[in-house]
């Protein structure tokens, strides 16, 4: 499979936002699958960072390592094209394409929102050791920053 392996319809002007993520990472291809399942009218561009012909600064302006960090998807849709989004404005952004409205309007809500988003925050920095694919360089946490 290729990086930028994309959903079955292949108009691209269809497409309204490109998701970039851990192909590597089981959860993550699970919830790409189920995703693309979903993505009958061809809203998403899935790119697999994981994917041997992926190079992250050329293909993205981004370090494969911030690729890595969180999730991240580009707008191709809307104003103005090109927006970056970051954690968990991805998976609003993927379920809206998918008809999950009302879900989205949901985790935008006050309180929930902030929920969300320190959730994934976790996630992303265990992402790694939950999933099993944890070794000793991949795992060690950057040192917190001294109070000034």
């Amino acid at each position: 499979m290729t990086a930028s392996e994309s959903s079955e319809v292949t108009n691209s002007a269809d497409r309204k936002v490109e998701v970039f993520f851990d192909g590597a990472c089981p959860l993550c291809a699970r919830e790409v699958a189920w995703l693309r399942r979903l993505d009958a009218g061809g809203a998403i561009a899935f790119t697999d960072i994981a994917a041997p012909d992926f190079d992250a600064v050329p293909q993205t302006g981004r370090s494969h390592d911030e690729l890595m960090a969180r999730i991240h998807a580009r707008l191709i849709d809307g104003t103005p094209v090109g927006t970056w989004v970051e954690g968990v404005e991805v998976f609003r952004q993927l379920y809206g394409a998918v008809g999950f409205g009302r879900l989205v309007a949901l985790s935008r809500l006050p309180g929930v929102r902030q929920a969300f988003d320190a959730g994934y925050r976790w996630f992303a920095r265990n992402r790694l050791r939950l999933t099993g694919r944890c070794d000793a360089e991949a795992c060690v946490v950057p040192p917190a920053k001294p109070a000034v």
